[in-house]
């Protein structure tokens, strides 16, 4: 049976990552509010500047703070943040050393894009050690401030090296705040807390790329949690006619005669009419199967999979619950 590398019950850093183009953001999103549902408090992070968030939920660019976006089904309450590298950086002198003043004069003189520029794992520990403290935080009564944490993360490709923080920060400092800060984020990442979901669709680039990013989190020990596929399109034809269709035996003569007895059109028009129709059922039925042999690629990971369907009418904020409702339908929240 297939089974997330780590426990969803335990789980309370929700990573989101995938090939660009396959949703991720809005999956990201719709994962937030339906672990918000039912009265929690969930915090959806974004760490690359794209103000995706603000985006999807028809709200003005995020500032740096964490600020309350909308109420989740059944109650509960979905708050974002939208890093910024610069202020974290600010936040981590003040932090380790007591130099948010100094830090803003070395802002001013570049000195901390070029940091980040020639140390890029560091401005990861950054942002990653912003979501992690946010996971960790908790309030005067002892509970944890958020019930859960989803972060949109970087793509695919870069999911292991931007989450990997202690290997990523090794050559920069092997001892101090430094080296602390990190093995700090790092206990969070690779603990049972953690778990990576893969967004994917049903095409071969994401998929592989899916498989590959899968195999490299675990060789670096990282904790996989599920493969969320995204905009799963429904047959709209009996299994028969599709089989029918993909081994070429579908007839545009029977559909001719069909849409004649229908009166739907007759005479030239009706074959006309069924030869085009004939030729989409073919696509659409060669569509079909070259998903259903992505699914069984995609079954080889043993990770517990999720399908959310594709809207017609685009992801706006309605079509964003519908989404978070299947996703509480399936049990990934």
């Amino acid at each position: 049976m297939d089974s997330p590398d780590t426990d969803w019950a335990d789980v309370r850093l929700h990573v989101v990552t995938g090939k660009g183009g396959t949703g991720k953001t809005t999956v990201a999103a719709a994962l937030a509010l339906a672990l918000a549902a039912g009265g929690r408090k969930v915090l959806l992070v974004e760490v690359e500047g794209r103000q995706g968030i603000a985006q999807i939920f028809d709200l003005p660019p995020l500032p740096y703070e964490e600020r309350r976006i909308a109420v989740a089904p059944d109650g509960g309450d979905v708050y974002a943040l939208a890093i910024d590298p610069e202020e974290a950086m600010l936040e981590y002198m003040e932090m380790f050393y007591g130099m948010r003043r100094a830090g803003r004069a070395l802002t001013k003189m570049g000195i901390v894009d070029f940091a980040t520029t020639v140390a890029p794992g560091f401005r990861d520990v950054l942002v990653t050690g912003k979501t992690t403290e946010a996971v960790r935080r908790r309030g005067r009564n002892g509970r944890r401030i958020y019930d859960a944490v989803v972060l949109d993360a970087p793509p695919t490709g870069r999911i292991t090296r931007f989450l990997n923080v202690t290997k990523e920060v090794a050559g920069l400092a092997r001892v101090g705040p430094i080296k602390n800060h990190s093995d700090l984020v790092s206990g969070v990442v690779k603990s049972p807390e953690t778990a990576v979901h893969f967004v994917t669709l049903l095409e071969e680039m994401p998929v592989q790329e899916t498989l590959d990013g899968i195999a490299e989190l675990r060789a670096a020990g990282l904790p996989a949690g599920g493969i969320i596929i995204n905009m799963v399109r429904q047959s709209l034809l009996p299994q028969a006619a599709l089989d029918t269709a993909v081994k070429g035996r579908f007839s545009s003569e029977e559909l001719a005669v069909g849409l004649k007895a229908a009166g739907v059109t007759d005479g030239s028009q009706a074959t006309a009419l069924a030869e085009a129709l004939a030729e989409e059922v073919v696509e659409h039925a060669r569509r079909t199967e070259l998903e259903r042999a992505e699914r069984e690629t995609l079954a080889g990971a043993g990770l517990t999979r999720y399908e959310l369907p594709l809207l017609a009418d685009g992801v706006d904020l309605a079509g964003l619950y519908e989404l978070a409702q299947s996703m509480r339908t399936q049990g990934a929240a």
